[in-house]
């Protein structure tokens, strides 16, 4: 009987062979109770990894859609003032026809001869108008409005005691926006205190 205590104790042994030591000395519920710690760390940890994986990936949709949203206004702004260049180039041209009007006297306006060419100038001048018009581009306001340094570029001071201080008295060159951009500043002569 004790060989065959020591036959069955041998089997035993030999089917262990395998099972790591830790395991061999405890209970069959402390190596249940362990390995199912073990789990539920592997768990948190997998949990946790998901969750680092979910605020990625709405950080990465946030940065696409505000990427995308630059692009959209810089390709509207792109379409808006995609005439900048060629409106500044055009401002010289309708500065000369006003000059052009400016300088033509009375008499040569009732004059039969030239009234056409007046009436032709004065035609040129409203249609470049009308066409900075349909282009978002306007006139900027000066004569009797304090000076905006956003809109406005002071050339000289003028001492008057009929305008208060800082007031534009007279301009040298009309100004221009494009939708809501600078095109170029007026240029003006501002009052200010006489010595």
């Amino acid at each position: 009987m004790i060989d065959n205590d020591k036959t069955q104790d041998d089997a035993v042994k030999k089917e262990l062979d395998g099972v790591p030591e830790e395991f061999l000395d405890k209970s069959d519920a402390e190596t249940v109770e362990e390995e199912t710690s073990s789990l539920d760390q592997a768990l948190d940890r997998l949990r946790e990894d998901l969750e680092v994986a979910k605020q990625e990936v709405l950080y990465a949709k946030a940065e696409t859609q505000n990427v995308r949203r630059r692009m959209e206004k810089d390709i509207q702004d792109a379409r808006a003032y995609a005439a900048t260049g060629f409106a500044r180039d055009i401002l010289s041209v309708s500065d000369n026809l006003e000059r052009a009007i400016a300088a033509i006297p009375d008499s040569l306006r009732e004059d039969e001869k030239m009234k056409g060419l007046v009436v032709g100038i004065e035609a040129t001048q409203r249609e470049i108008a009308k066409v900075f018009s349909q282009h978002g581009i306007t006139r900027i306001a000066s004569v009797g409005i304090p000076l905006d340094p956003n809109q406005h570029q002071a050339m000289m001071e003028v001492p008057t005691d009929e305008h208060e201080p800082g007031t534009i008295v007279q301009e040298m060159q009309s100004g221009y926006m494009i939708k809501d951009r600078l095109l170029r500043p007026a240029m003006v002569a501002v009052a200010r205190k006489p010595d």
